[in-house]
Parts: structure tokens; sequence; C-alpha cells
């Protein structure tokens, strides 16, 4: 830069730039002496505020006790068994019994399809069974008949009395008797299985909602008939849907699908009921991942006795993935790096100086960790540990806070 040649915008005198040039080198040089009057320690290098006098610093109590893991994925309810009812057999609807949002039972007729034709052929099929009856009652009288005959003749014969022309004769009659009553059996067998037809045709005439598994209550989720129109054979006239309970399913990546297992614990939210969690618990874990979305389903069980949640919800499943029940537990903020390791600072039992402790973490719940290490236990620094080292002194800035933490969270002997 040449001295002198130098003007900016607004037509200020040279120099100004200059000024701004030494202020930067002093904040730089002040920077530097800061990193430099530092004292290392065990903890490594901290801000270089030991010779100051104390730290001011905020502290919290080491608890033990329990914690989870959890993480929360969002997902949709679905009814665990869904049911398209259809008739089967093609009718005009003469009666539709529920309506969307009722509750059904198992077996219970839902709606009803003109009859006329179908009582008219079961009225037809009794006629026709009537008739092969009479005509197997008269085949029967006639082999009687026939049966006495040839042992009259056979009586005659042996007295000598018969010729045996006639003997051949009757029997010869006795033998078409016995194959009539079997042809007037055998229609009379045809046209009863024609009446249990049409008798079971008739019974189509009456729609039922039927399953075979879960509970014997179920809601009409949708209507899709109303009385007066015609349907063909199994065209579905009304979807009912289980509503307790229900199942939710949710996603998730490879990154999280090696913690999921049958059994563990949820909850669900929705913005139906806004501060409301519902209990749940994993049930099935899909043992492939999704080609076009590299994502396992998760499918979860969620009790609905009072029908509150609702198929086709949006919901968010929070998971728990990890649990212990006595661990050494920290808060978030006071975990911190030194030398690229992690640990806290712990209060001295003089209550005037820290102490670095390095430390591995385990489960987190947003607020608190969970911690391994040697010796930890009382307090930690939770604000201002930028400026410490191992062994710098402090100035506990919140005593009242945790004192009473402290009293509370004390470890029984």
């Amino acid at each position: 830069m040449r001295r002198g040649s130098h003007r900016d915008r607004d037509g200020d005198e040279p120099g100004c730039g200059i000024c701004g040039w030494w202020v930067l080198c002093l904040l730089a040089a002040a920077a530097a002496c800061g990193a430099g009057c530092g004292r290392g320690g065990e903890g490594g290098g901290g801000g270089g505020l030991r010779d100051s006098g104390p730290i001011p610093v905020e502290v919290a109590a080491v608890e033990r006790g329990p914690i989870e893991g959890r993480r929360t994925f969002s997902g949709t309810l679905e009814a665990p068994a869904q049911v398209h009812v259809a008739p089967e057999t093609a009718g005009r609807i003469t009666r539709l019994y529920v309506d969307l949002a009722d509750v059904v039972t198992r077996g219970q007729v839902v709606a009803e399809l003109d009859d006329d034709e179908f009582r008219q052929a079961v009225l037809q099929a009794e006629a026709d069974l009537q008739v092969a009856e009479a005509n197997r009652a008269e085949a029967l009288s006639a082999l009687e008949i026939a049966t006495r005959e040839l042992e009259r003749i056979e009586t005659l014969r042996e007295r000598g009395i018969a010729s045996e022309a006639a003997l051949d004769t009757a029997r010869a009659e006795h033998l078409g008797r016995q194959a009539s009553l079997q042809v007037a059996e055998a229609r009379m067998g045809r046209d009863r299985a024609a009446l249990e037809a049409t008798r079971i045709r008739l019974s189509y005439t009456r729609i039922t909602a039927a399953w075979s598994e879960g509970d014997d209550e179920r809601v009409v989720a949708e209507r899709l008939v109303a009385e007066g129109d015609t349907v063909s054979a199994n065209t579905p006239i009304l979807t009912v849907v289980e509503m307790d309970p229900l199942q939710g399913v949710i996603h998730v990546t490879e990154r999280d699908y090696g913690r999921m297992a049958p059994g563990l614990d949820a909850t669900l939210t929705t913005d139906a009921w806004p501060g409301e969690s519902f209990p749940a618990h994993i049930q099935r874990v899909a043992p492939v991942f999704r080609e076009n979305t590299r994502q396992a389903r998760i499918e979860l069980r969620v009790d609905n006795a009072d029908h509150r949640l609702k198929p086709g919800m949006f919901v968010r499943a929070t998971v728990v993935l990890q649990r212990a029940q006595d661990a050494t537990l920290v808060p978030e903020e006071a975990l911190t790096s030194r030398n690229d390791r992690t640990g806290v600072f712990l209060v001295g039992d003089d209550g005037a100086s820290v102490r670095w402790a390095p430390v591995e973490t385990g489960i987190r719940d947003g607020t608190r960790v969970q911690v391994h290490g040697n010796g930890l236990i009382g307090r930690v620094v939770i604000l201002g540990q930028q400026f410490l080292d191992h062994g710098s002194e402090i100035a506990i800035a919140n005593p009242d806070r945790e004192a009473g933490e402290a009293t509370e969270s004390a470890p029984e002997s």
C-alpha cells in the first residue's frame, strides 16, 4: 500500500486504513498472548484465566438412577384387520342395516337382497322332492308286492304246483321292482340336494359380516352402496375394520434397525390429541429392507379400547431403544473435550478447585448422559468449563441450586 495515496468513498483522509491495520495487529497479539499464558495441565489447555483468580462456574450434582435412550419416528396408524363385505350372488339391495361408523359383530346380517326368485326356487325344489318321495314310496310298495309274489311262487314250485317259467317270471318282476326302487331313491336324493342348493342360494340374499380372527366386534369404515342398488356377486358393499388394537407402522434406516426388537416399549402422539401419549410396543420387525428407500417396516401394537385413535392418523412414535436402571448421570452440558478426549470437570472436596476426569458416554435422553469412568461422584461443572484446566481454582456461582441437587441425588452408602 502506498501511504498518502488512498481515499475512501466518503473522502476521508488517508491514515484511517493504517489505524485499522494497527488495531487488527493488537487484537492478534492479545489473542496470542492469551493462548500462551494458559497453563497446560492433565486436562489439556484451558482458557488461561487461572492467574487472574478463581473462575466463576455453575455446577450440578452427579446423579445415579434409571435412564432411557429414545428415538422418535414418524408413522401411520393402520387397522390390523380389514374385511370387505360382499354378496355371494347378484341382486338388488332391499335393506341395508348398518352405516358408516356403526359397530358390527361377527356373523351379523348387514344387508338383504331381493329374494323373491330364490324363495320361488325353494318352493319348486320342495315340490320336486315331494314327487320323488312319492315315487319312492310307490316303488317300495311295488317291491313288497313283488317280494310276496316271489315267495308264493317259490312255495308253489316246491309243492310242484307252479311251473319253472312262472318262478322265473316272478323273479324277474322282483328284480325289476328292486331297480325301480333304487332309481326312485336316487331321484329323491338328487331332489333333496337341489332343495338344499336353492336354500343356500336363498341364504346368500342375507349378507353377513364374517371373519375368523380377532375380536367379535368391528366398525364400518366405508359404505359403498345404498338401498335399491343392484350389485354383482363378490362386489364389496361395506368395509369393516378392527379398531382395537391398532397397528402403528414406522420405517427405520439401517442405523436404528439393529436396536429394534419385538417387545420394546414405545409411546405414540398425534395432533388429534395434543398433549396426550398412548402406550405401545413393537410387535413385528420386517426381515428385509425396501430397495427404493433402504428402510425396514416396523409394526407396533397400541391398545385402543375407547376407539379414540383411528386408522390413517399420522403419529410420532418414540421408541425406547436402550435402558439402564442404575446409571451414573451428568447433565449434557457438563461434557467437554480436552486433547481429543471427552470428560467432565469434577468439583474437588474443598469446593474451590476442579479436576479433569475422562469419561465414556452411554445412553442420552436429551438433557442427561450416562457416563462411565473412575471417581464420578459429587458435582460437575456445567458452565464455564472452557476456562478451566485440571486443578483450576473456581468460585461456584450457584451454591444454593447445586447444594440442593447434591443433597437429593447423593448416592447411598
